[in-house]
């Protein structure tokens, strides 16, 4: 939560400590041990709280959890869809999605290369689900190329040795694309090469509310094109866990009964339901207000004009802003080290001791990514570390100190 923290001597703020002086620190938290600048690191609000603790719950397993149930109506309001199931996480319910969507054993999934539920969620559909994925190539803007789509599902449906196709997969806002929207038109020609060859659509949509809030509409217009959707409220709603699963009645019911043999039945979790309603509630200003912050900070990379590092301000359309890092020297790994570091020179030329936090995402590239502990004030002061570790590096190219054998890359 990167607020400004009074330092003293010898304290640690998210494994970075002071240099000794009374000066105002911002931390932006990722996660203890990483590293990590992500919108999951957030704490629950004061009113969250409140709500936990004032919770009437029950046994949700049983159906009986008020909170729970109350919860599961408004997200269902909210996404379109006539029922939503509440999961432990987003993961939980992408898997029960393929499950419930692909029904025998080989079916196949259609997905992009870059997708979460590709690459981070433990390939669940292959171990879990028997359910094959065949990856597409992602385009820069999160989608993938709807004639290759085409291609490749007609291929599937000509032969006999092709795995059938069952499900498409999409994911909004797209976590690797750097948080980036998928047009409403390209859903549109999705679902429509869906309902012509028999498939199913779902969308992960971990961070859906950030599509919604950055193209000004409703939800329920953005899933309107699909059959079932998932949706975080860990995320940049900033309740401290769980997830919906949303669809048809009869694609509910039989989530649920995947939910149970998952072991994501929970029992009293009213309390968790509380904190996601207050999320919810609040979701607009909260999410507005991390996009503006993200768009702010890129815009004080373009203006800092560094040979070192450059952003496309064109792809910064939600809470995510992914930095490319030039030459060789420092390393996306390199740099996020330095811009966690404080030091007596950082403190005698700024008169502060700034840590932060951000990611080094791929081989030339950082990532940022806003929640609701960042503020404006955050933003500026994570900017003005930037800008003073751009500057040293380059102080260090000019005068050849660099390390002798340049980093290529980051983590």
């Amino acid at each position: 939560s990167p607020r400004a923290v009074p330092a003293s001597s010898g304290s640690s703020v998210a494994g970075a400590t002071t240099v000794g002086h009374a000066v105002p620190w911002s931390q932006i938290l990722g996660q203890v041990g990483t590293g990590s600048l992500t919108d999951t690191v957030t704490r629950p609000s004061a009113g969250m709280r409140r709500a936990m603790a004032r919770a009437a719950v029950g046994d949700d397993d049983y159906g009986e959890d008020p909170a729970v149930n109350e919860l599961q109506r408004l997200a269902a309001g909210i996404l379109g869809m006539e029922e939503a199931l509440f999961v432990p996480t987003v993961t939980m319910a992408n898997l029960i999605a393929v499950m419930c969507h692909c029904q025998r054993r080989g079916g196949q999934l259609l997905l992009g290369r870059d997708a979460h539920l590709h690459l981070y969620e433990h390939g669940g559909a292959a171990q879990v689900a028997g359910v094959h994925s065949q990856a597409l190539p992602d385009l820069p803007d999160g989608t993938f190329n709807l004639d290759q789509l085409e291609l490749t599902i007609r291929e599937a449906h000509g032969s006999r040795y092709h795995l059938r196709p069952e499900l498409i997969c999409l994911e909004n806002t797209h976590s690797s694309a750097g948080g980036r929207v998928l047009p409403l038109t390209y859903l549109q020609q999705v679902r429509g090469l869906a309902d012509c060859y028999g498939l199913r659509v779902h969308m992960d949509g971990a961070r859906l509310m950030n599509a919604a809030v950055a193209q000004d509409m409703e939800p329920a217009h953005i899933t309107q094109h699909c059959d079932s959707v998932s949706l975080c409220f860990s995320k940049g709603l900033g309740a401290p866990a769980g997830a919906v699963l949303a669809g048809r009645r009869e694609f509910v019911d039989e989530a649920w009964r995947a939910r149970k043999l998952l072991g994501g039945g929970m029992r009293q979790a009213g309390v968790l339901a509380a904190a996601a309603r207050v999320g919810l509630r609040h979701m607009e200003a909260t999410l507005r207000r991390d996009h503006n912050n993200a768009r702010r900070f890129a815009e004080g990379i373009q203006e800092l004009n560094s040979p070192l590092c450059s952003i496309n301000l064109k792809a910064v359309e939600t809470n995510i802003v992914m930095v490319s890092i030039r030459g060789d020297w420092p390393s996306p790994a390199e740099l996020c080290e330095q811009l966690r570091a404080v030091s007596e020179e950082e403190v005698a030329e700024t008169g502060q001791a700034v840590s932060v936090l951000l990611f080094p995402w791929s081989a030339r590239t950082v990532r940022a990514v806003w929640h609701h502990d960042v503020s404006a004030r955050d933003t500026e002061l994570a900017k003005n570390k930037l800008e003073f570790v751009a500057r040293k590096c380059q102080e260090k190219l000019a005068r050849g100190l660099w390390p002798t054998s340049p980093s290529a890359g980051g983590a």
